[in-house]
């Protein structure tokens, strides 16, 4: 019994790992295509916060664990001669990213004598098709299932981020479509519109008729999701934390897309 308990959790990482990996490819695809929309921006933060997580669970929590190393060592990029660069070129941090996730990969395959399981041959969900931006799709349907995911392995953090990565994607998604010349006409900040904060968006988007009111729901752990200050290790996230944004994420999914 203990055989299978130790299986099942083998498979369910390298389900989580696999599902990471492709999102983390189509990541770089969109970091490459456009690196300074705020969306793509919105989409890399989230996956490597995702990233993250599952990283820290597989290492136990310990930062001396190789995985938790080649993490943390992928963000430091560093020029020809050795020395370190003040900015790290995305592309390839996304590509470093990948590659520690496949080491992970193969790490527990090895150790269940386990393999990741293959795609399903049914259709892909199409739950983002009022997403303008195609290519962010895919990583957003991908993102929905780990936050479903996580939800129901009572992992509420994960979760909780993870709606929330999917909200701020497709609001600032629907923002840029509609131009900062008309959001300017409903108050909005100056600047560019990554540089906003989420409760500013989600502010903005409702001002401009693009969503309703249902994003006030919102938890305070969720309005500062992206904060790690305000919503750190020490800070316990609730179930009702993570339901509740599931279900705002899925009223704003509608609002934006009224024939769903």
């Amino acid at each position: 019994m203990a055989e299978e308990s130790v299986r099942g959790q083998v498979e369910t990482y390298l389900s989580r790992l696999d599902g990471l990996i492709t999102r983390g490819r189509q990541v770089g695809q969109l970091v490459t295509n456009n690196p300074t929309s705020a969306a793509t921006i919105a989409a890399n933060r989230m996956w490597q916060h995702d990233c993250g997580l599952t990283i820290h669970e597989l290492s136990g929590g310990s930062k001396a664990h190789w995985l938790a190393r080649s993490f943390s060592e992928a963000f430091l990029m560093r020029s020809a001669d050795g020395q370190a660069m003040e900015e790290a070129d995305p592309v390839e941090l996304v590509q470093r990213l990948v590659g520690v996730l496949e080491r992970a990969v193969t790490t527990l395959s090895n150790m269940g004598e386990v393999t990741v399981a293959a795609a399903s041959a049914a259709p892909a969900p199409r739950r983002f098709e009022f997403v303008h931006n195609r290519e962010l799709r895919p990583v957003l349907e991908q993102a929905y299932s780990d936050s479903r995911q996580a939800l129901e392995e009572g992992d509420y953090d994960g979760a909780m981020r993870g709606s929330c990565g999917i909200l701020e994607a497709i609001v600032t998604d629907a923002l840029e479509h509609k131009g900062l010349s008309a959001l300017g006409d409903a108050g909005a900040p100056a600047g560019k519109i990554s540089d906003w904060a989420f409760e500013e968006r989600l502010a903005i988007a409702e001002k401009t008729g693009l969503i309703r009111a249902g994003w006030a729901r919102l938890t305070a752990a969720a309005r500062a999701y992206r904060d790690e200050e305000t919503v750190g290790a020490e800070v316990v996230i609730s179930e009702r934390d993570a339901r509740t944004a599931g279900q705002v994420l899925n009223v704003l999914m509608r609002d934006l897309n009224p024939g769903r």
